[in-house]
């Protein structure tokens, strides 16, 4: 039998049409197999209560994120094992992505998963670990972010944003993006229509995020960013949700 099947084979080789014919068959097969899901991705998601777009500052934060390419070392994905719920908390629900473009699941960790770190740390903390890493952890190998704190960041460019966003299904309604640009200010100096943000942006944490409330920075963008993950979602009533099925 061996020495039939390497027969048919060397026929296959020496045949270049067939070869082709057949190399294409397969391809076909495996595009269609890793692409038809992604047109019901949308049906396949569990929509979770409390998921919601990002801030205008949130944003931001996590656009600078993406700049300085933290998804290198942290990943934003726990899996449901029982060391990593254990150190990190709940697993990630493919909902809490939902937002995200591109998502920052990622495979590597030289540093700690991220998807829950909000909260876990006051604003000091993290401006300082930003600024000097090895004054806060001091086995770090992470590089100094300290020229966030001195960068001025304006909100102005924001509803430009969020109106790209909304072209590819993440819900921000006409006055979400008109409201960009005072949004963003809002929730980093805590004066204006915080009351109207927080209807937008239920959970919405609007302070000073770096010592300086005389500006905006990128510091305050990627420290607010840094204090969303993992906050929107009650996971007692998703494990209660779990437990009734």
């Amino acid at each position: 039998m061996a020495t039939s099947f390497l027969h048919r084979h060397t026929r296959i080789e020496r045949n270049v049409t067939l070869l082709g014919a057949l190399s294409l068959v397969v391809v076909a097969i495996g595009g269609i197999v890793e692409i038809a899901p992604l047109f019901w991705i949308q049906s396949t998601v569990q929509k979770v209560e409390g998921v919601r777009p990002y801030t205008p500052l949130e944003l931001a934060g996590r656009d600078i994120y993406v700049r300085e390419g933290c998804y290198g070392c942290h990943s934003q994905m726990i899996r449901p094992f029982r060391d990593e719920v254990e150190r990190y908390g709940h697993y990630s629900l493919a909902a809490e992505s939902m937002y995200d473009h591109p998502f920052q699941w990622g495979s590597e960790r030289t540093g700690p998963d991220l998807a829950r770190v909000g909260g876990r740390y006051s604003d000091e903390w993290h401006v300082q670990h930003l600024k000097d890493p090895r004054s806060m952890v001091p086995e770090s190998i992470m590089p100094p972010y300290a020229f966030l704190a001195d960068r001025e960041l304006k909100g102005d460019t924001m509803a430009g944003h969020l109106v790209a966003l909304s072209r590819v299904g993440v819900p921000y309604s006409a006055e979400d993006i008109k409201q960009a640009a005072a949004d963003f200010e809002i929730q980093a100096g805590g004066e204006g229509d915080t009351a109207g943000l927080l209807k937008r942006y239920p959970k919405a944490q609007v302070r000073d995020y770096d010592g300086d409330p005389s500006r905006v920075t990128e510091m305050d963008a990627l420290v607010a960013y840094l204090q969303e993950l993992g906050t929107q979602v009650d996971f007692k009533a998703v494990e209660a949700q779990e437990r009734a099925k």
